[in-house]
């Protein structure tokens, strides 16, 4: 079965972006039909324009489709990201997950693989209990956490040995090539983990 992955993701200046873009890439290589989607942008006009890199991010992905909740629907499997805000979800992805009531009622969101992934400025600024909130969000769905853990020891290892999930120091540059080539594994992981379980959600 080919199953189907919505890759949602918010980036400010790029770094979530660029792991999002890796996780699809790493999925559709497994066989996933894969959406990748942003969230809107809800901050003003003039927060964004003191910051040239993040005008600069937010013109150059004006192209890519912003996440709506028929897309969470159509999902097998879910990659969702965020750069931090003092530990916890930026409130761009926050306000897009707090819609999603209805459609978690209607059961539309239980038993899908879920697979989370950050960035911070700092190593310590907050990676873990960013990943743990998104998951916080998943046991509310009753949706299959799918973290990194050490299942590939080497590819994990060499990404910053992070077991909860992706994440990226924006402080030391881009996403290295070992992140990258992490989050292709992890997104490959997630596709076939999704593909064999959805069978079991119509049973």
């Amino acid at each position: 079965m080919i199953s189907r992955i919505a890759v949602v993701y918010y980036s400010a200046t790029g770094n979530v972006h660029a792991t999002a873009k890796a996780l699809a890439e790493g999925a559709q290589e497994a066989d996933a039909e894969v959406r990748l989607l942003r969230t809107a942008e809800t901050a003003p006009d003039r927060a964004i324009d003191r910051n040239p890199d993040w005008r600069a991010h937010l013109d150059v992905t004006a192209d890519v489709p912003v996440a709506t909740l028929d897309d969470l629907i159509w999902a097998d499997g879910y990659g969702i990201g965020t750069p931090t805000r003092y530990g916890s979800i930026a409130a761009q992805l926050k306000t897009f997950l707090d819609t999603t009531g209805g459609i978690w009622e209607a059961g539309h969101l239980a038993g899908k693989p879920f697979t989370a992934f950050t960035s911070t400025g700092e190593r310590h600024g907050g990676q873990e209990s960013t990943l743990l909130s998104l998951y916080n969000v998943a046991y509310h769905w009753g949706s299959i956490i799918v973290p990194t853990g050490y299942v590939d020891y080497d590819v994990i290892h060499a990404a910053g040995g992070n077991p909860y999930g992706l994440s990226n120091v924006s402080g030391e540059g881009e996403p290295s090539k070992e992140l990258l080539a992490a989050a292709r594994y992890q997104g490959g992981r997630l596709a076939r983990i999704a593909a064999a379980v959805a069978p079991l959600r119509a049973a």
